[in-house]
């Protein structure tokens, strides 16, 4: 009954969205704050009986804001219906396990190796450096054989850790040009440099991005990618081969919305930013050890605490972090950074973690 490709999946299982209780949910990486005002406005307006017609295919008016917004044309962006989205079309068009294995970082998004099986793609995990960052001179060596691809997120999760850019072009500069790099910039908003600007210079380059973070967006599902125009148009061939009508009419019109208002996703940004840095000050104060982190969460560990302990201890008083049984980082727990009354609420939690643990 079951196909050979079924029975051989193991599936990524998502961080908690729990319903049997109130959290205070730090487990995500969802925004803390609304998505712009401008937006609530719009649904208010809105004629629902514009939902009796299929949306515009190509998501062309949607692009066309994003090219305003990044400086580019409207042929170099794609649109799907959120970055995992985007980033399974990008699997499919351009990993093909005959030339080698796709590279990534051995802790990474925890869905790379579940799109490699689904796709049939060999890959291989790359450690990361001794100060968790993203080796990508590994990545050129690869012990001497050939890869079909690298891909890797900048900063990348779940540390929080970001590359500047001059090591990412070095990366560009010896990787075949007949090979494919994606970068997925989820969080770069939040203080680490983006790799858009390069795309005119290396066209085997595709940046990938989501309005799931700093556009507080989570719910709605909306991501896209960059890339020279030929690399763009192998990801719609795929989607229509797929599904042509990936993004929903409602959805481009919030897209649209989002990207006009750059103040109130400035503001916002820099105060999870503010947050992020009084959050993490207050925990090396307490005496644990936190990764530096460019995104909208941290990566941290105390000495002689488990991951698991502190993981299920706090959920236990109500507060959900991230933990990942994973043998190299199973000590450490991912928290998204909330608003400052929120972090305040764990920081009066996490001394008490030191005194129960046996």
């Amino acid at each position: 009954m079951f196909s050979r490709r079924l029975k051989s999946l193991t599936p990524y299982v998502p961080g908690e969205q729990p319903r049997d209780r109130s959290y205070l949910k730090l487990n995500t990486n969802e925004s803390p704050y609304p998505p712009s005002p401008r937006i609530e406005a719009f649904l208010r307006e809105f004629d629902p009986a514009l939902l009796r017609l299929y949306p515009d295919p190509w998501s062309l008016n949607l692009r066309r804001k994003m090219a305003g917004k990044y400086g580019l044309s409207e042929d170099h962006i794609f649109v799907g219906n959120g970055s995992d989205e985007v980033l399974s079309f990008v699997w499919y068009a351009f990993f093909d396990g005959r030339y080698g294995r796709l590279l990534f970082p051995e802790f990474t998004y925890s869905f790379f190796p579940v799109y490699c099986d689904f796709y049939e793609v060999p890959y291989r995990r790359i450690p990361l450096r001794p100060d968790f960052s993203v080796d990508l001179e590994a990545m050129i060596e690869n012990g001497g054989e050939p890869s079909c691809g690298i891909i890797f997120p900048n900063p990348n999760a779940p540390t929080g850790v970001a590359l500047e850019l001059d090591r990412i072009r070095a990366l560009m500069d010896r990787y075949p040009s007949d090979r494919v790099v994606v970068i997925d910039e989820a969080y770069v908003d939040f203080g680490a440099q983006s790799a858009i600007g390069m795309i005119a210079d290396y066209e085997n380059l595709i940046v990938t991005r989501t309005c799931s973070k700093s556009f507080s967006l989570a719910g709605l599902r909306l991501g896209y990618a960059f890339g020279n125009p030929d690399l763009i148009r192998a990801l719609f061939t795929t989607k229509d081969s797929f599904n042509s009508y990936t993004v929903g009419r409602l959805t481009q019109s919030i897209g649209e919305i989002a990207m006009e208002d750059e103040e109130w996703i400035a503001e916002k940004t820099s105060r999870i930013v503010e947050t992020r840095t009084f959050f993490s000050d207050a925990l090396h104060a307490q005496g644990w050890e936190v990764l530096p982190s460019r995104a909208n969460f941290v990566f941290a560990r105390k000495t002689g605490l488990s991951g698991q302990y502190i993981y299920e201890t706090l959920k236990n008083r109500g507060i959900l972090v991230r933990y990942f049984n994973v043998e190299g980082i199973r000590d450490f727990v991912r928290i998204t950074i909330g608003t400052k009354e929120d972090m305040t609420r764990l920081l009066e939690e996490t001394p008490r973690l030191c005194c129960t643990e046996t």
